[in-house]
């Protein structure tokens, strides 16, 4: 397999023509993958892992909706206890956001696993009143993988929402341990991987601006 040093060494040692030559190669078969694509479409995406930013990737892709002027719907399962800074920063997009944190605390803090299953699905139902609104572009939800993993909601229900949608709305579901039937349904897989926390592996707690 060869390695980015070698790519790179690779590249360096070729002539301004060769390189040209190279890059032309590229760009045409770049050119002719886009011209086979399919159109426009909806998508099912879904970031998981043990690594963080899975909830930070989906918030970036609001805001690229939010800039196209579409209007985005954010549920969040098992948070809501507190007030995530993301909330008010996107305050400002008020005519074309809606927010919805719906959970109630780490699971570990709320204690009531029926309390955190009915939550679960309240969030549950509250994001397919968005999947289903054709007025809506976007929907994140957020952390939805926790509440299945846990058994809160069933895979079979998601699933059954998810092909429901509209087919140019994009739904992206985050959370670690995506189930494995989501992850074959997805359009859009991403896991995050985790190689040093600082939490974990330094003591350092929970960072504003990084982390909330």
């Amino acid at each position: 397999m060869e390695t980015t040093s070698n790519v790179a060494v690779t590249e360096t040692s070729l002539t301004p023509e060769q390189y040209r030559k190279k890059m032309q190669r590229r760009k045409e078969v770049q050119d002719e993958r886009i011209a086979q694509a399919s159109p426009e479409k909806g998508l099912i995406i879904v970031n998981t892992g043990n690594g963080k930013g899975k909830t930070t990737a989906a918030l970036g892709m609001v805001l690229r909706s939010l800039g196209h002027g579409y209007n985005v719907a954010i549920i969040q399962f098992i948070k809501g206890a507190w007030e995530p800074s993301e909330k008010k920063v996107f305050s400002l997009w008020q005519d074309q956001l809606e927010f919805h944190a719906m959970g109630e605390g780490f699971t570990w803090e709320t204690q009531d696993r029926d309390r955190d299953t009915e939550k679960a699905v309240e969030a549950w139902h509250k994001g397919l009143e968005y999947i289903y609104n054709p007025d809506f572009k976007l929907v994140l939800l957020d952390e939805i993988n926790i509440a299945l993993k846990l058994g809160y909601l069933q895979i079979e229900a998601v699933l059954a929402g998810l092909e429901q949608k509209p087919a140019d709305k994009h739904v992206i579901l985050t959370g670690r341990n995506a189930p494995p039937a989501l992850i074959a349904r997805a359009d859009l897989v991403t896991e995050m991987n985790l190689v040093k926390h600082p939490l974990r592996d330094q003591g350092i707690k929970a960072q504003p601006g990084i982390e909330f």
